[in-house]
This record gives C-alpha cells, structure tokens and sequence, in this order.
C-alpha cells in the first residue's frame, strides 16, 4: 500500500471533527468569521472557537472578524485584520447557514473553508461541513469538537463564559424544543469552569428602558389573526419614537409568544430603504419553509426573511394564519 492510499484509507475513517481538529492543527492563521446582525450565538461560537485555538496553540495567529455586534461586546468584540492575512490563512465561518449571510465577503479568499452551524443545511458550503440541525446551538458544537480533540483543544473560563453566552441565547435560557439532555450537560461542563454563569443569565435578561417601552407598545397593539397567529409592525417612524433601530428590536421578538393562545408570530421591521425584516417564530407549527419564500430561512421554528414593501404584509400575514391553522406545516411531535 502507497503513502497516498494509507493517507486515504485514514481520512476515509475520520470523523468530521477530527478532520476539523486535523486542519486546526495544521494552518498557522486562522480566521472565525460568523453571520451578518449577530446574536449570542453567533458571537459566542466564533470568539468562543478564536480563544478556544488561540489558547490552546499560542504560537498561531487567530482572528475574529465582522462588523460590529451591537450590545454585544460584553461577550466578546470583533478584530480588524488586513486581506494579505487571507492568503494563507484557514478560514471558519460559524452559526451561518448560508453564503449570503457570512458577515464579511473575504471569508472566500483563505486556502482551505470550513462550515460549522446548527441550521438546515440548505446551502452546504466549505471543504469541509460539519452541521448539525438537532444541536441547540454553534456554541454547543464549539463544545463538542473540544471534547473530540482529547485534549488537544483546552477549555478556559474565558471561553466557556462564551459558549454559555451563545446556547442561553439560542435555547431562550433553555425554553425551545431544541434543548436536549446533552444541551444541559454541556451546560454544567461550562459552567464547571467557574465563570459567574448568573451574570450571563442577567445580562441576557436585562433590557434597555427605551426596549421596555416598546415591549408596551407591542403588548398594546400586537395583531392576533383567526387562527392565533399574531404579528406587529414596526416602522421607521415607530422605531424613531422609541429611539431604537433594528437591532433594538431583539429583545422584543419573544414576547407575542408569551401569549397562551398563539402558535406562531411574527415581528416585521422597517429598513430605512423602506423593506422590512421579518423575525419569525413559532411553539411548533413548522414555519422556515415559508421564510423561504420570502428569501429567507432557519430553523423550523426560528426563521427570518425580507419583503421589499409593506404591500406583501397582508399576504404574508395570511400565510401565517394558515400554517397556525394546520393547512401547512406539521406538529414537531409527529
């Protein structure tokens, strides 16, 4: 047997993570790159995965990039870097599902791609693609492929405090469906590292005073269709009013779901050019398939999407409706 046919028959029978693991070791730049608006996820896997590497091989060059998180840099903050350290670098892209959504076109130009998400693998980018739909989160497969390396990949405070950040975040503090058992042993092996894991819980929590206000606008004039399906609608105009823009309206998007009746909901958000960004969300009625249909996607029960105007509100709206009526999805317990 040849030197290539004995590299072969071995990389046949890697796992996917230890093939990840393998080019971790193997490039000495390595850049983490995640989704456009990021959530505690988002960040949480990348920086998380950066300092996770960048402590465990102190020799390599590791770098986070992305615009800037707004609210967010109390997990962790993004780090400018020039396009000459592309051209031998390792690129990771996490948490994204698919091309358009990667936060900085220069995720293309590294030697060697690598996808790591959670979501429906709708557009399977990279060399190498390692997603995992029935994960809670990015964060928790950050976790798992530090588990995989035996020791190789080390785990400090520093970098457990993000992870934990980012499966909260994604498990509305263990709320939706996709909290597992695992989910919560990997929990407790984060937390194991001794960081102030009721800190996160509260910073996680907390809302500005302008983000309280509109909570009560939102109580006040959410919409509830025929087959509780509720949605409302949030204009430039609006936003302005309560000093907010876009990525203010995070902490609201929750809050129609508070109510017992509804079954899926969905928040849409004015761009200064006049579209709107649709927050979708849903207790169980499958609801990413119609993201699709506005450009967008998800997760069955967590999707987003954009309409040019808002002449497609109505119809998306009744949509919507149908879907809470059992005319399109299905049940998750099925």
């Amino acid at each position: 047997m040849t030197f290539q046919e004995i590299k072969n028959y071995k990389e046949f029978f890697m796992s996917i993570q230890e093939k990840i693991i393998e080019q971790i070791e193997k490039y000495e730049m390595i850049i983490i790159h995640r989704h456009q608006r990021p959530d505690p996820d988002a960040i949480g896997s990348q920086c998380g995965l950066a300092t996770i590497i960048r402590e465990s091989f102190p020799d390599k060059k590791v770098f986070q990039v992305g615009s800037k998180a707004n609210g967010l840099a109390w997990i962790a903050e993004e780090q400018e870097i020039e396009d000459k350290e592309y051209e031998k670098a390792l690129v990771i892209v996490v948490d994204t599902a698919n091309t358009p959504r990667v936060d900085d076109s220069r995720y293309t130009k590294g030697k060697m791609l690598i996808k790591i998400d959670h979501h429906p693998n709708d557009d399977a980018f990279g060399d190498l693609s390692w997603v995992v739909p029935g994960a809670s989160s990015t964060s928790e497969l950050v976790y798992d492929l530090t588990e995989a390396s035996h020791g190789k990949m080390q785990l400090s405070k520093k970098a457990a405090r993000m992870l934990y950040a980012g499966i909260v975040g994604d498990t509305g503090r263990f709320m939706y469906d996709a909290t597992t058992p695992h989910t919560m042993r990997v929990a407790a092996g984060l937390m194991e590292t001794g960081f102030d894991a009721a800190e996160i819980n509260r910073q996680l929590d907390d809302i500005a005073p302008a983000v309280a206000r509109l909570s009560a606008y939102v109580w006040e004039n959410m919409q509830i269709t025929e087959h509780n399906a509720a949605y409302i609608v949030l204009t430039t105009d609006i936003l302005e009013k309560f000093e907010l823009g876009d990525a203010g309206t995070a902490g609201i998007v929750p809050l129609l779901g508070k109510v017992s009746t509804v079954k899926c909901w969905t928040i849409f958000v004015q761009q200064k050019d006049g579209s709107y960004r649709l927050r979708i969300r849903s207790k169980k009625p499958i609801i990413n398939e119609l993201a699709k249909e506005y450009g967008g996607g998800g997760h069955p029960l967590a999707s987003g999407a954009m309409i040019k105007d808002d002449s497609s509100i109505k119809e998306f709206v009744d949509k919507l409706d149908q879907i809470a009526a059992g005319d399109i999805g299905e049940d998750n317990d099925k």
